[in-house]
């Protein structure tokens, strides 16, 4: 089986967004990077909204729109994060990022939280097309505008993916929920009951899932199979056979792991495999 300690991650510059920087004229502006495995770039913000997206590899997304979460983007899915909203990116296997620059007066309504969302044909071309307006060219604001209204109506019928691990506010959480998700984030494979984790966690069974619902917005085994599907994916994304990634996910069979897998995410779990 491959190791499971990976390098340590390397500092990469956010570096100059000003020539990428949409406004009213130019919605939505792209900006395009290749970068290393375990490249990492630190926690930062921008006026604008931003839809992470990547043609290959797969990153973890950090953000803090309204509570922290970290969100997983294999390709062919995408993570938005809102206007202000404190975040960062890990490069989990080699990527070809795309990112969209979205002006703030074009997010579309309700998009003031983080969300992962699944890249569809049309919105994979539209990005190649905006890609195609790089900084220093003149730009042809007919032609951006009438690309850029095409992507928000895109993202808006965009499904959503269960592939954000929600966590507790690090302030105003609950202390009992805090710990007990960041102990369940530590061993993403166990398998315990909301009972058994309540024996040690200071709180009842039904206060725990209470604070699942009111503070995360998910029933408790909804969480623990997101978890389980970020612990997952990366595994995927470096070659692991299903069968090794199954177990480390602590599942005891291959087709139970597949098929929790394929509800969740549409796919089977070898259409992830790097």
């Amino acid at each position: 089986m491959p190791p499971l300690n990976r390098p340590p991650v390397k500092a990469t510059p956010v570096g100059d967004t000003e020539p990428f920087m949409p406004g009213p004229q130019r919605p939505v502006r792209v900006r395009a990077r290749d970068l290393p495995a375990d490249a990492h770039l630190e926690p930062h913000r921008h006026a604008w909204g931003q839809l992470t997206y990547c043609e290959s590899g797969t990153l973890q997304v950090s953000c803090t729109a309204p509570h922290p979460m970290t969100c997983m983007a294999p390709p062919s899915r995408a993570v938005w994060v809102p206007p202000g909203a404190l975040h960062a990116v890990t490069v989990i296997e080699a990527a070809q990022m795309r990112t969209l620059y979205v002006d703030a007066g074009a997010v579309p309504e309700g998009w003031g939280t983080s969300r992962v969302i699944r890249v569809s044909p049309l919105l994979r071309e539209l990005i190649g097309a905006l890609d195609e307006a790089r900084p220093g060219a003149a730009p042809r604001h007919a032609r951006e505008q009438a690309l850029a209204t095409l992507v928000i109506d895109e993202m808006c019928h965009a499904d959503p993916q269960a592939l954000g691990v929600p966590l507790p506010h690090p302030v105003t959480g609950d202390k009992r929920l805090r710990a007990l998700c960041a102990a369940m984030m530590r061993a993403p494979t166990a398998h315990a009951t909301l009972a058994q984790w309540a024996r040690d966690s200071g709180a009842s069974e039904r206060t725990l899932a209470r604070l699942f619902r009111d503070q995360l917005g998910l029933s408790y085994p909804q969480w623990r199979q997101q978890v389980v599907l970020a612990h997952a994916l990366p595994l995927l994304a470096r070659g692991w056979p299903v069968s090794q990634v199954a177990a480390a996910s602590g599942y005891a069979s291959d087709s139970a792991f597949s098929a929790m897998f394929k509800a969740a995410m549409g796919q089977p779990p070898s259409a992830f495999q790097g």
